[in-house]
């Protein structure tokens, strides 16, 4: 299972987020806490995407996070005050490409997914068919990330809200292709929208700045977000609500 990250807040550098935390994603990516889906490392890539002047930036490689003797230098001196970042555990079968890494990219937005779709391609064939040719011959990879990004954008850019978008995404992949592990996370840099679906997801708020992430980062103020929920965020509310309908809803509108 691939780990992820997105934070909203002062301006602060890179590499305080994905490098010098105690378990940050960089100790994620060859010490992960939860690797309930399999695997043991996240070794298939990793990228950052991070916001200048509101619009995003990304940087992305096919490497293991720790082969990259650029980073911390790049890390260590560029501040931002919203990130999206990963590092990528490869689902067998599919490319190990750098095409294939999150954060993906389109305007001002920022995606990722931790997970996989069962039974793929097969399963969502005919979800895929709703897409347009177009955007089904310019998918960034052969993946399915790469598929559920084209999934959400096409809802995004029809006029649905953000977390309506992901929200309906992953609950229509779920019901044809059960099984799935659908932990989709999106940012603008302006408002963080995640859901949990057969993995964990935790969060920390303060009054200065909000971070979700696939593992807490360092030991102290973080809570777990319940399986099968959606989370949304800005850097002055957060609210979690349920995907699955047997579920109550549990507001958590304002919450410090």
């Amino acid at each position: 299972m691939c780990r992820h990250l997105a934070y909203l807040g002062p301006a602060v550098p890179l590499a305080s987020l994905v490098l010098e935390p105690p378990h940050s994603l960089y100790r994620q990516s060859w010490a992960p806490a939860d690797m309930r889906g399999g695997g043991s490392v996240n070794a298939d890539g990793f990228g950052l995407g991070w916001y200048v002047d509101g619009a995003p930036v990304r940087y992305r490689r096919s490497v293991p996070i720790w082969a990259d003797e650029s980073l911390p230098g790049l890390a260590g001196s560029i501040k931002s005050g919203a990130l999206l970042a990963a590092v990528r555990n490869g689902t067998v079968g599919q490319p190990l490409t750098e095409t294939a890494v999150a954060p993906f990219t389109r305007d001002q937005w920022l995606f990722s997914h931790n997970g996989l779709i069962a039974g793929w391609p097969g399963s969502v064939s005919k979800l895929a068919e709703t897409l347009p040719v177009s955007e089904l011959l310019t998918l960034d990879a052969p993946v399915d990330s790469a598929l559920l990004w084209a999934l959400v954008q096409d809802r995004l850019y029809s006029g649905a809200p953000a977390a309506e978008a992901v929200a309906s995404v992953v609950r229509d992949v779920a019901a044809v292709a059960p099984g799935s592990r659908l932990n989709l996370l999106l940012t603008d840099g302006e408002q963080i929208v995640a859901t949990t679906w057969t993995h964990a997801l935790w969060f920390r708020r303060t009054a200065d700045f909000v971070a979700v992430s696939s593992e807490p980062w360092q030991p102290e103020g973080w809570e777990e977000v319940p399986d099968q929920s959606l989370l949304v965020a800005t850097k002055n509310s957060l609210a979690i609500t349920p995907l699955a309908p047997q579920q109550a809803e549990s507001p958590m509108e304002g919450r410090e």
